[in-house]
């Protein structure tokens, strides 16, 4: 059971950790800033797991990239592209309504348990 859990888990939070990141890069940030925004919100994410994802929502056009390298440590800073806005913003629309037909639900079904 535990590994079937573990496998729906991570199949469950795959589409919110894009949608998440996707929220965060409306302003460049660097890879570590991104995993702080993301911590702040209470969100974790492993180094790992950012930066393919990254790199594939680059390679979606979702996400562009560049180099700072005014200071002594280069950073690669990830920003949404005009594509990406429009996606995110389509994606948290769907997102919300999903969210609150899922609630409301999952909220009747613990009605139906307890009664």
């Amino acid at each position: 059971m535990s590994h079937l859990l573990n496998s729906l888990t991570t199949e469950l939070r795959r589409g919110t950790l894009t949608l998440a990141v996707l929220s965060q890069l409306r302003t460049p940030q660097y890879g570590y800033s991104l995993v702080q925004l993301l911590e702040g919100s209470g969100i974790s994410i492993d180094q790992s797991t950012l930066y393919p994802l990254l790199r594939r929502l680059e390679k979606q056009e979702l996400v562009s990239s560049s180099w700072d390298t005014s200071e002594s440590r280069p950073r690669k800073y990830y920003v949404l592209s005009e594509y990406g806005l429009e996606v995110f913003l389509q994606l948290r629309e769907d997102w919300i309504k999903n969210s609150k037909e899922l609630y409301n639900l999952l909220k009747g079904e613990e009605d139906h348990e307890f009664n």
